[in-house]
């Protein structure tokens, strides 16, 4: 640790202890190593670019730090006052296409297996290839113990907003973004004793996750342990339909799709009572600066709900966002505190799904046009210590995405979660007053199968005489 560099010490968020253990425990996994790319099409001015982001390291001080854990009591966060983050530059012009792209699948890979050692100054790398005179691709690696989604949106609009001054050699006046020093502080003043009451109320009973291995698939190589995703697209007449009914009956989207992923997951199931995860942003609206604040606030909080098939879809839904409400006041608990206050033995997980409702602009959209040059980002990889992660993106056109472990899961399972997850959505806009029990969420081909054997299933075979 250089002592004459560092700005300041404090300790961890709660889901930075989490992601923390999984990085010491499982350094191998690739568990929290975020890759985002972009494709960049027009007339790149490198200098412009370096020195944009660079300022954007040095207003931030989640971008400058890094963890220790070694012989303390408690693992710290360590703030750095100055950070150089070099962009390696590589040209890789005279290749072909082909070439190109099998080169850039290797860099991804090598850059995986490289991951991050916690301990250094700045967990982030910049890598920029030219593939032809106006067309490069460019990779921001980061480690998510710094930035949730949030912050990578504020990052990339700080950004822009910088590479665009420094082309036009003129001074730009942001605003100071407030410390991540300033959220700890905030966590360390509120009440965990009546948030553990409240806990161990919420989850009287459970001692198990919801079970998913019905669901899953082994692969021939176990080893490889990769993640992978697909996604799927409402139309946009579904999408509109969903979030006026939601307005209608003073629901959230975010509630219509967590009822629906607990409906799912009952059925898959076979439980009456169901738990999983949903992540919370995390930015407490008492907490002045806190929408400019770059570093991890959010949270994963355990959802045990009961699925009862005789309810009307919606007067359960309603339910379900009063129970949402009523944890959102205790969104900082550290999950693995939660689980400490439940009798689920601390050997298992408290849920092996995870429902993501992503309220920033969906960043594997994110597009602009600064003079000569359009940067679009093209993808992001990451990989979680959950098996199943659903992200759901509220645009024109509802995306919802899922990650998963190809150890656990095959495309095939998981594209037909992707297309029950649409069929319940679409017939709930159908007849918003159905109870549960009505609710399709079969393919045509499913429900054909379904009825066949619900018929043979009565017939009544006597024994041969």
């Amino acid at each position: 640790m250089k002592t004459d560099n560092i700005q300041d010490i404090y300790e961890l968020s709660p889901i930075q202890q989490g992601i923390l253990f999984h990085g010491i425990y499982a350094p191998e996994s690739g568990f929290y190593f975020v890759q985002k790319i972009f494709t960049l099409r027009g007339e790149l001015n490198f200098v412009a670019f370096n020195r944009a982001w660079q300022a954007v390291v040095a207003r931030h001080t989640s971008l400058r730090t890094g963890f220790y854990w070694e012989d303390i009591n408690k693992p710290l966060q360590v703030v750095y006052q100055k950070v150089e983050v070099p962009i390696e530059q590589q040209n890789w012009q005279e290749l072909t296409t082909v070439e190109q792209q099998l080169q850039f699948e290797s860099f991804l890979k090598r850059d995986r297996h490289l991951g991050f050692d916690l301990s250094q100054e700045c967990l982030m790398r910049l890598t920029l290839f030219r593939l032809g005179k106006d067309d490069y691709k460019f990779v921001w690696t980061s480690h998510f113990i710094n930035m949730d989604g949030w912050s990578v949106a504020l990052v990339l609009s700080e950004f822009v907003q910088l590479y665009e001054a420094f082309c036009q050699e003129r001074d730009l006046s942001l605003t100071p973004g407030s410390s991540f020093k300033n959220y700890i502080t905030w966590l360390q003043q509120q009440d965990f004793d009546k948030a553990e009451t409240f806990w161990r109320e919420q989850l009287k009973g459970l001692q198990a996750p919801t079970p998913l291995t019905n669901l899953y698939v082994n692969q021939s190589d176990p080893e490889e342990q990769n993640y992978d995703y697909q996604r799927s697209f409402l139309s946009q007449t579904t999408t509109t339909a969903l979030k006026s009914l939601a307005r209608k009956h003073q629901l959230t989207l975010n509630t219509l799709i967590q009822a629906t992923w607990a409906l799912l997951l009952s059925r898959y199931t076979g439980k009456q009572k169901v738990v999983y995860g949903y992540t919370t942003a995390g930015r407490p609206v008492d907490l002045i600066g806190v929408e400019s604040m770059v570093g991890m606030t959010i949270n994963s909080l355990p959802v045990w709900v009961e699925v009862d098939e005789q309810q009307q879809f919606l007067t359960w839904s309603q339910q379900l966002q009063k129970q949402l409400v009523e944890m959102r006041q205790y969104e900082y608990s550290p999950l693995v505190e939660i689980q400490g206050w439940t009798e689920l033995p601390r050997d298992l997980p408290l849920f092996e799904s995870l429902v993501v409702f992503e309220k920033v602009p969906m960043l594997s959209a994110f597009q602009i046009s600064q003079g000569e040059l359009e940067i679009e980002m093209t993808d992001i990889l990451y990989k979680t210590n959950y098996p199943l992660n659903i992200v759901i993106y509220p645009f024109a056109k509802l995306t919802l995405e899922i990650s998963f472990d190809c150890s656990r899961f095959d495309a095939v399972t998981i594209k037909g979660i992707l297309q029950h997850f649409a069929i319940l959505l679409e017939g709930i806009v159908s007849n918003p007053q159905a109870h549960l029990q009505d609710l399709s969420w079969l393919t045509p081909t499913e429900q054909e199968f379904s009825q066949i054997l619900e018929r043979e299933a009565t017939f009544n075979f006597a024994p041969c005489s």
